[in-house]
């Protein structure tokens, strides 16, 4: 057997040269910083050879990204310096002009950036700019570019991929603009695919596809992969070879199954020993703390379970009934209404006092406008909430914003919720003295307190959030929303974006806190392995609606709708015997919530599969 797969130069079942497609040696780069020159990438030499997968794993700020566009030099020439050799194709990348290092990209070598809306122009169609990316490299007319174009999407599995090519990027969601940017680096078939934390931003459903869709088209392609990571669990399942570094640094380079059965350097094992496991809760009834992680000798603390329990005879603190919120669509000469995203639709749960209830699903599920209407941030259009027992919805603004001092939230991103402008001091005392809770020397006093809880310290109140690493910034957050001394935290995706050794700190902290403060959590999240860690009931929301609730360990031990199987198949496993595993995972995105004028609701009907697990009944829906 000797055939050709289309649109392939490999043919199947033909050996692959084992010469390296890309070969580094002592690759240093430096950057130049008020006059001098730090170096903050040192010495690091790999090879990565056809149809392998190598992965370059790391915290934020150990030199993994720097080493990617180091390679591909993509950093200002003014204030950047690369020394060392970087060998691609037999080519000198570091002595080439730049005229013959843009052939180079594209054509040799591509990349896939975190963000693809930043990547993708805004004005122009995918088609467009998928075509360009052809055009450039190859002398083939307009409509040859277009046939290739809707090849390509249809490659990277773009349903109805030929009516899609006159679409703009905000015309797709998340999951299908990583495959645009998959489809434009393959536009030019190159010898290599540097993936730069592909999937970090994506849900574990739509990771899961692009994780298998890089995959089957290293297969076919035969391609060399640089894959760029933080997430052991996708490290496991990709990548032949792992490289780790740290400050800078390659500290241990080997066979992934070899770093992590046997993990030598202590930064490895602290990686390791980091990462939040799904399934490593059975046969705990409550939270458990994170183990703490010495991240530098590698030593790891047993875990202890977080005392105390939940009182669910007492009255809930909080209770959301019927709860819709929907947002109108206008359209048309006239602007008339033409429909509705129905965000949330008839949404109820209870959350009692010390309690973490996990909100849980896909973006665009509706868990972060459930925790938005909760709070009045957006205006919910039916359904009643109850917090401590006044109304939320019927209060005038004067007595809603005297409430919001017992519901604080906590955001994904720190940095867009800090003023720039405002020390970190002014930001934590700010809430103290606008609701009249105390004199400006007391709110700086309690600050003071407030960041020594969460295990920052006073003399850092002069700072500005700018010079704080982002687990710091997020404990100011944390520290911001607890000067009110609420009773309910709505922490909206609050560790999504941190580093696994940072986010279980920040995780080990809500627990303490909350059982200091008999705190309850309205945990938002897409990260099923940390929200099984930390709550004590779980409820899935798929299209605004509720349709799996119950305690942690049965929703997590015995699953019953299909979309939670699905959330939970989709989870990576820092296993690498499970690297040639398929998930074969549906590569369709999460559908529309968009209704027509007039549309009702159907009925939902729930049946009960345990002590307090409720699970919707599909064939009572319309």
């Amino acid at each position: 057997m000797n055939a050709t797969l289309p649109g392939s130069r490999v043919p199947v079942g033909k050996a692959l040269s084992r010469e390296p497609v890309l070969s580094v040696s002592n690759l240093t780069t430096s950057f130049l910083t008020d006059g001098a020159w730090r170096t903050v990438v040192s010495n690091v030499s790999f090879d990565v050879a056809p149809g392998e997968t190598v992965a370059i794993v790391g915290e934020s700020g150990s030199g993994k990204s720097v080493t990617s566009l180091s390679i591909m030099r993509l950093l200002a020439r003014n204030s950047s310096r690369i020394d060392g050799r970087v060998v691609l194709n037999g080519k000198e990348l570091l002595s080439l002009s730049d005229k013959e290092m843009r052939q180079v990209r594209g054509n040799d070598a591509a990349m896939i950036f975190q963000e693809p809306m930043t990547s993708l122009n805004p004005i122009f169609t995918v088609g467009r700019q998928i075509s360009e990316a052809l055009t450039c490299h190859s002398d083939i007319g307009k409509a040859q570019a277009r046939a290739e174009t809707i090849r390509l999407l249809e490659k990277v599995r773009i349903p109805n991929a030929a009516s899609r090519f006159d679409d703009y990027p905000h015309q797709f969601s998340g999951g299908m603009r990583q495959r645009v940017m998959i489809a434009m680096a393959l536009a030019s078939r190159p010898r290599l695919l540097i993936a730069d934390e592909p999937t970090t931003a994506l849900d574990v459903t739509i990771q899961g596809q692009i994780l298998d869709l890089i995959k089957v088209l290293q297969e076919e392609e035969g391609m060399a992969v640089l894959f760029i990571t933080h997430d052991m669990g996708v490290v496991a399942e990709i990548a032949d070879r792992t490289i780790v570094m740290y400050k800078g640094q390659a500290v241990e380079t080997g066979k992934t199954a070899d770093i992590f059965h046997n993990g030598q350097h202590p930064y490895t094992r602290a990686l390791l020993s980091a990462v939040p496991r799904l399934g490593s809760m059975k046969g705990h009834k409550w939270p458990l703390r994170f183990p703490a992680v010495d991240m530098a000798t590698g030593q790891r603390s047993k875990p202890d379970e977080v005392a105390g329990t939940v009182d669910r005879s007492t009255t809930p603190i909080l209770t959301v009934k019927n709860l819709s919120t929907r947002f109108d669509i206008h359209g048309g000469i006239f602007g008339r209404k033409l429909g509705a995203v129905h965000a949330v639709e008839n949404v109820s749960f209870d959350l009692f006092q010390g309690e973490t209830l996990a909100l849980v699903g896909e973006s665009g599920c509706g868990k972060s406008t459930t925790g938005r209407s909760i709070m009045r941030l957006v205006q919910p259009n039916a359904g009643k909430i109850d917090l401590d027992g006044r109304d939320v919805l019927n209060l005038d603004t004067s007595r809603l914003r005297d409430l919001r001092r017992n519901i604080q939230m906590i955001f994904q991103d720190p940095f867009a919720s800090l003023n720039p402008r405002m020390t970190i001091g002014a930001t934590v005392s700010e809430p103290i003295v606008e609701h009249g809770l105390g004199t400006r020397t007391q709110a700086r006093e309690k600050a003071a307190d407030l960041l020594d809880r969460v295990g920052l310290s006073a003399d850092m109140m002069g700072r500005y959030p700018h010079e704080f690493s982002g687990g710091q910034r997020q404990r100011i957050c944390i520290a911001r929303a607890l000067a009110l001394d609420p009773k309910i935290i709505v922490a909206d995706e609050s560790v999504s974006a941190l580093d696994v050794s940072i986010k279980a700190q920040v995780c080990n902290l809500l627990m303490d806190l909350q059982q200091s403060l008999r705190l309850a959590f309205l945990f938002i999240s897409h990260d099923m392995a940390v929200v099984e860690r930390v709550s004590h009931r779980v409820a899935v929301m798929y299209l605004g609606e509720i349709v799996e609730i119950g305690p942690r360990e049965l929703v997590f031990g015995n699953p019953q709708h299909p979309y939670t199987r699905k959330l939970m198949a989709a989870v990576p496993v820092p296993d690498p015997s499970r690297r040639g595993i398929r998930r074969n995972l549906a590569a369709d995105e999460l559908k529309s919530p968009i209704r027509p004028v007039g549309y009702i609701a159907p009925e939902r009907i729930f049946r009960e599969v345990g002590a307090g697990h409720l699970v919707r009944i599909e064939e009572a829906s319309a």
